[in-house]
């Protein structure tokens, strides 16, 4: 009786050390908010973001356009909610191919090692020493400016922290004596890895793709600004900070909202992040 009390109690454990942070559930809250907004954008936008409207230019915030309006007469409120969805989906979007790609070949360079760690460890390290956002900028470029693109760009230049982490996480694990034990019944490597291997590499894992999908947002919007992610007129909180440029003195609020946006769904999942790391570390009480 005492073990099966004590099991569920483990398992909850890093759930309340979750909630105890303070700071890690207000990050939750950020993130839950962003996504709800970008699920439920065409309900909750009071406008067309892309609608044009002369006669309201460069309108200041007011009751009508609770943010104001851009150079063409644009809601910026509207643009917002319509722009979470292209940077939350790149964010989650390219962490997703980083994930795909990196965690399979960090998995066979550590569990395997000679060869095939040579091979998979050099390129990595080719890619690593690129700085991230220079190398997401140069094959957006390459590929030509669009969202899908751009989220091409952001998943490749980040696939190497997996690697690394992954292949680092299966050197460790391998050495452990239960995968010795797999080994001497005679258990497949491919099973070995994915039902002894892999679980005990996901939990740095999941921490590392939430801080990921914070600098795949700023890569969106950084590309967005320099016109090599989502293309006018479709919204992103990138290329409304590129128009805002412009017209800072103008019309200060254009870069105002958006650049609050980024700032606080940015914040949101490095808190969250961070939560997590602390609630999956096994060495925390």
């Amino acid at each position: 009786m005492a073990s099966a009390e004590r099991l569920p109690r483990r398992r909850f454990r890093g759930l309340r050390k979750f909630a105890r942070n303070r700071a890690a559930v207000a990050g939750a809250i950020i993130v839950a908010f962003a996504v709800f907004v970008a699920l439920l954008a065409p309900w909750i936008s009071p406008y067309d973001p892309v609608a044009t409207s002369f006669m309201t230019v460069r309108q200041a915030p007011g009751a009508l356009h609770w943010f104001g309006t851009d150079e063409l007469g644009r809601d910026i409120l509207a643009r917002m909610i319509y722009g979470a969805r292209a940077s939350l989906a790149a964010g989650v979007v390219s962490v997703g191919i980083a994930v795909i790609v990196g965690v399979p070949l960090g998995l066979l360079a550590g569990y395997f090692g000679r060869w095939v760690d040579a091979i998979v460890s050099r390129l990595a390290d080719a890619l690593l020493s690129i700085p991230f956002l220079i190398l997401a900028i140069a094959m957006a470029a390459f590929l030509g400016a669009s969202l899908t693109n751009a989220m091409i760009a952001i998943g490749v230049s980040a696939m190497p922290r997996f690697v690394r982490l992954a292949r680092a996480q299966a050197l460790s694990v391998k050495a452990e004596e239960y995968v010795e034990g797999a080994r001497a019944i005679g258990l497949t490597d491919a099973r070995i890895i994915v039902r002894y291997i892999l679980p005990n590499v996901l939990p740095p894992i999941i921490v590392q793709a939430s801080l990921t999908v914070a600098t795949a947002i700023i890569a969106e919007a950084s590309l967005s600004f320099l016109g090599l992610g989502q293309l006018p007129p479709l919204p992103s909180w990138g290329s409304m900070l590129n128009t805002a440029k412009d017209f800072v003195e103008q019309a200060p609020w254009m870069s105002i909202f958006p650049g609050i946006a980024i700032f606080l769904t940015v914040l949101g999942f490095n808190l969250l992040g961070d939560g997590l790391r602390d609630a999956l570390d096994p060495r925390e009480a």
